[in-house]
């Protein structure tokens, strides 16, 4: 007997549909087909056992099972649910009248229990862009997959109550979650604040005029002054997620299984912090088969590198294309998948090795030449990529030991969310485009003009301080945010000095 059951695989941030086909017919063996990997290929023990635990019997019987596409790699224990019942199915052990109506995913214990499975949220979304019912899924991915609306979504324990569901025994209440009611009543929520840091006045403005743009930033100065503190912080003067940002960040993590068990979608903003050990491969993602690495992670949120002299330099440059593009593209011989890619980069480094180069107290050890030499660990086009260049001075004891209370996020982030809210009006009929930081070259041209004394100024800079193009181009961005936080729609001339004095580390310009 034929029977097709339906489960799905997931490629890039996008699912695919695979229809599982089981032949029974006279002879004993059993044959997988369909490119499956090894955790599939291993269903077979885990499935008998199961099935022999919950009463029902592995057929003794030739069995084909075709997993298709056949040309598209299967990969995991996800499709042992979906094997199990198109076997029970096909066996005539459970009825097939309704099993075609429903998606079916979830890995099997040897005691039948189901196991969660990654990537629920894109699996939703495609089951109801097929048309089908519903889907059926382990307990614990339910609320995920229950955010997709018009889709019945039935999160169960164990194969018993699946079967159950099929033989017409039992109706399982299907899950629900009201999205923006999930989303709304938690959004924007973060643990750390503003209000926190004594001092550092001036990091605290760049900071938000980083926010207030979605520009890429790099802090340099020496230990213990906060810039690991302030970085961890900026989460919290962006602006809260909207719905599409949430839905968009959670498919990637989900993909990743990087949620938590139970957890229907992301309110705040990620905040990436990888070891400076880090490899190629897991900084962009990529593997055999191509998983989401740390910049996707950060999709939306904010990729902190600490100690950024101290990556690989290797490592570092595989992110240039993505800090242009917004999205990274991994290809292999058969295929390629892209994942998103827009995140707000924020790195920190110590101006040299002793780390106390420019210090306005201790002395730097280092002999001539190393401070250079210790800035030459990041490559001239990466560092261009970077907006906003701020120095970190040390606090003193004076600022550390006022009583009054620092400006707290909610403050700054009303004023960023005022800019972003410009700059989404200004880009409102231009597609891809959001904030001043992904603005291209002829965007730069029509939104970033700048009167005479202004054009004076900047052509004064980049001959004095032989800023790049590229630089050029990242100092009208910025002027572009400080005018948006100004509340201004011309650039003026005092917008461009705060723009200009954020290039700082720029080699021309940095350490004498």
């Amino acid at each position: 007997m034929l029977v097709k059951t339906f489960g799905s695989a997931v490629y890039g941030i996008d699912a695919t549909i695979i229809t599982v086909e089981v032949n029974i017919s006279p002879g004993v063996n059993f044959f997988l087909v369909g490119l499956p990997d090894s955790a599939v290929k291993e269903s077979h023990q885990r499935i008998e056992s199961a099935l022999v635990s919950n009463g029902y019997k592995m057929p003794g019987r030739k069995i084909v099972i075709n997993m298709a596409p056949a040309d598209l790699r299967k990969e995991g224990s996800a499709y042992d649910l979906t094997l199990a019942i198109g076997i029970l199915a096909a066996s005539g052990q459970i009825p097939g009248s309704k099993i075609g109506s429903y998606i079916i995913m979830g890995e099997l214990s040897l005691d039948g229990g189901l196991q969660p499975v990654k990537g629920v949220l894109p699996i939703a979304l495609k089951s109801r862009e097929e048309g089908f019912q519903g889907i059926i899924l382990p307990r614990e991915n339910a609320r995920e997959a229950a955010v997709i609306n018009n889709l019945k979504v039935y999160g169960l324990d164990n194969i018993s109550q699946v079967t159950a569901f099929f033989k017409g025994e039992s109706l399982p209440r299907p899950t629900t979650v009201d999205p923006e009611k999930e989303f709304f009543g938690v959004a924007g929520g973060y643990p750390y604040d503003f209000s926190d840091v004594k001092g550092q006045e001036s990091v605290k403005r760049a900071l938000e005029v980083a926010a207030g743009g979605n520009h890429h930033a790099l802090m340099a100065g020496s230990p213990g002054a906060g810039k690991t503190m302030m970085a961890r912080r900026l989460p919290s003067v962006m602006p809260p997620f909207t719905l599409s940002e949430a839905l968009e960040t959670t498919k990637v993590h989900s993909v990743a299984g990087k949620l938590r068990r139970g957890m229907s979608l992301m309110t705040c903003r990620p905040f990436r912090n990888p070891h400076h050990s880090i490899s190629d491969v897991a900084l962009v993602g990529g593997g055999s088969f191509p998983q989401p690495g740390e910049i996707s992670l950060a999709h939306n949120g904010v990729l902190f590198l600490d100690e950024l002299p101290e990556f690989k330099r290797h490592v570092l440059e595989v992110m240039r294309q993505p800090l242009e593009s917004r999205r990274i593209i991994i290809s292999r011989a058969k295929f390629s998948v892209e994942y998103p890619a827009g995140f707000m980069l924020v790195a920190s480094m110590n101006p040299c090795p002793c780390g106390f180069h420019n210090h306005p107290e201790k002395d730097c050890v280092c002999p001539p030449g190393l401070v250079h030499k210790y800035l030459g660990k990041i490559s001239g086009p990466l560092l261009d990529r970077i907006d906003i260049h701020i120095e970190v001075v040390p606090v003193t004891f004076d600022q550390l030991s006022r009583n009054s209370l620092p400006e707290s996020s909610l403050s700054i982030r009303e004023r960023v969310s005022a800019a972003r809210r410009r700059q989404e009006k200004r880009f409102k009929n231009i597609k891809g485009v959001y904030n001043n930081a992904q603005m291209s070259t002829g965007q730069v041209k029509n939104f970033c003009t700048i009167d005479t004394a202004g054009s004076a100024l900047l052509k004064n800079a980049m001959e004095k301080l032989g800023f790049s193009a590229r630089a050029y181009i990242r100092i009208l961005k910025v002027a572009r945010t400080i005018a948006d936080l100004d509340g201004r729609d011309k650039i003026e001339a005092v917008h461009l000095a705060e723009a200009i004095q954020y290039r700082s580390l720029d080699r021309e310009s940095w350490a004498g």
